[in-house]
């Protein structure tokens, strides 16, 4: 039923010859014809689920890389990098060892890395520090940018803000503690430090 001859091409070049199994004797031929029936019924549904699963990974290439590129400006992504799905939510992570974080869905979470980037529909809420963020969505918590920080028309940022340099989109929203971190250093190194009268 399952053992069809051309089911499947024929590598072309030296063929091995078929590895059969040792069976006990006292299955007869009924016990034989069950397990490869089993056998071939295992083989056809791994075989399924790895074209399903390239069909998927496939159809996540098309939808990220394509209409993505156009809007968005170029960043450096080379490494290692995680993708959070639009209908994924992720609580309580330690996000480390990712180059590159792509928030499609809802993400609650610390993490230090290089590149954040929180899509139109994505949320972001947390402990953040970066090199680079790109915010089109929804970010709320503690975020530090050290080289760059854009907000596009679509993005709300809110929280405690630290950033080398900000792009803020007509339209774009920031709201809570917002400061250089230049500025920030430079008020520190501005501060008059008390004296204390030394004791003799």
């Amino acid at each position: 039923m399952f053992n069809k001859q051309n089911l499947f091409a024929k590598p072309s070049g030296p063929t091995t010859p078929e590895r059969r199994p040792n069976y006990p004797n006292n299955l007869g031929s009924r016990g034989s014809s069950v397990l490869s029936a089993t056998t071939a019924t295992s083989t056809t549904n791994s075989l399924s689920s790895e074209n399903q699963d390239a069909n998927e990974s496939s159809e996540k290439e098309t939808m990220t890389g394509t209409d993505n590129a156009n809007t968005t400006p170029e960043t450096e992504s080379s490494g290692s990098q995680l993708i959070v799905g639009p209908d994924v939510k992720l609580k309580g992570a330690e996000i480390l060892d990712c180059d590159t974080l792509v928030v499609e869905g809802r993400v609650e979470a610390t993490m230090d890395s290089r590149v954040i980037k929180i899509a139109e529909k994505g949320s972001f809420s947390g402990k953040v520090c970066i090199d680079v963020a790109e915010v089109h969505g929804d970010f709320d918590g503690e975020l530090t940018a050290r080289k760059q920080l854009v907000i596009h028309a679509t993005g709300k940022v809110s929280g405690v803000i630290r950033y080398g340099k900000i792009l803020i989109e007509e339209g774009g929203i920031v709201s809570g503690d917002v400061q250089s971190m230049n500025a920030e250093e430079a008020a520190k190194s501005a501060r008059v430090q008390p004296l204390v009268a030394n004791k003799a």
